[in-house]
């Protein structure tokens, strides 16, 4: 026990560093490198998304650019064709996505194993298909072009790069604080028993399949959400918003930081984000080195830098408490040989 509180001051203790450099950070860079980490903050909440149904869940679901992508696009569509305000589409448009991934759910987890993850696929590639084809909603390959910057919320507006940053850092923050309640919550730890046993869960009385929709939605909202964030940051959309490498980029970005962790997303998405700029300088063989490094990534830190940390953490504290007794039971020794 005492060691858990150990590491949930640590953990507390590197969130607060977090935000404090967060906060700070547009004051030390340049324009580039705000929307550079604003953008990588957007994708870390579609990363969040993934992790809850891979690493909580224990279901690798490939159609999340799809989600992100109707997220995108139905915040692009209510604000600049029905002038809806961002306030109010952003809401709307999470909503609507986790209805959406209910309804493709009810399908999908009929199949089990690679057909789920193989039809997922299927339902990413056909949402992009559908937005790259339908001219007359989505304007093709043309995309949305000028969607409105968020409108101002009371005394608070959004012209400046550096407002959008706390923008979407805020909305990362709310992320992060609700995937915390909901993985160390009743609901979390039922779905950890799905990844862990579905027909020991089922014995158990866990209505399976509907703890399989509530995480899906759960997931497929703030993908949407992020999509949204997206849509009215950039200001420009195209099918691309929905391709399927950019689940798999998600799902790079997951593996780099660690699944099952609360940290692991936004780890995962600075540091490959932060290689991605760094090797640039390599032009044409960046992508080689990025690639091997993801190998070595993979060989050797299986668990993601997050997981990789908690391992050596958790040996730390048991090569302390260790030699902590070792004393104990020494000055014990030492003190029934005095008497």
């Amino acid at each position: 026990m005492a060691g858990q509180k150990k590491w949930f001051k640590g953990s507390t203790l590197l969130v607060v560093l977090f935000l404090l450099a967060a906060l700070a950070l547009p004051q030390f860079v340049s324009r580039y490198y705000i929307q550079v980490i604003a953008m990588s903050f957007i994708f870390a909440i579609a990363v969040y998304g993934l992790n809850l149904m891979e690493g909580y869940l224990g279901l690798l679901s490939l159609a999340q650019a799809g989600f992100f992508g109707i997220g995108a696009y139905m915040s692009g569509l209510l604000t600049l064709k029905i002038h809806v305000s961002f306030w109010l589409a952003l809401p709307i448009t999470a909503l609507l996505t986790a209805v959406l991934a209910v309804l493709i759910g009810f399908i999908s987890f009929r199949t089990r194993g690679h057909y789920f993850v193989i039809l997922t696929l299927c339902i990413g590639v056909i949402i992009n298909l559908v937005i790259e084809k339908w001219e007359s909603l989505t304007g093709g390959v043309r995309g949305l072009i000028g969607i409105p910057k968020p409108s101002p919320l009371g005394p608070l507006t959004f012209n400046t790069l550096e407002s959008q940053y706390y923008l979407v850092l805020a909305f990362l923050i709310l992320t992060v604080f609700v995937m915390q309640r909901v993985v160390n919550s009743l609901v979390g730890r039922t779905f950890v028993s799905i990844r862990n046993s579905e027909e020991l869960a089922a014995t158990l009385g866990i209505n399976v399949m509907a703890n399989k929709l509530l995480a899906f939605a759960i997931a497929a909202f703030f993908t949407g959400m992020a999509g949204a964030l997206y849509a009215g940051f950039i200001r420009f959309i195209g099918p691309d918003v929905s391709n399927p490498n950019l689940t798999f980029e998600f799902l790079l970005y997951l593996l780099i930081g660690g699944q099952a962790t609360i940290a692991g997303p936004i780890v995962g998405t600075l540091v490959a984000s932060g290689l991605t700029e760094g090797l640039q300088f390599f032009q044409e063989y960046r992508m080689v080195i990025f690639g091997a490094l993801l190998m070595i990534m993979v060989k050797f830190f299986p668990w993601g830098i997050v997981g990789f940390s908690k391992m050596l953490w958790s040996k730390y504290q048991k090569h302390f408490m260790k030699k902590a007794s070792e004393g104990t039971a020494t000055m014990s020794t030492a003190k029934g040989g005095e008497i």
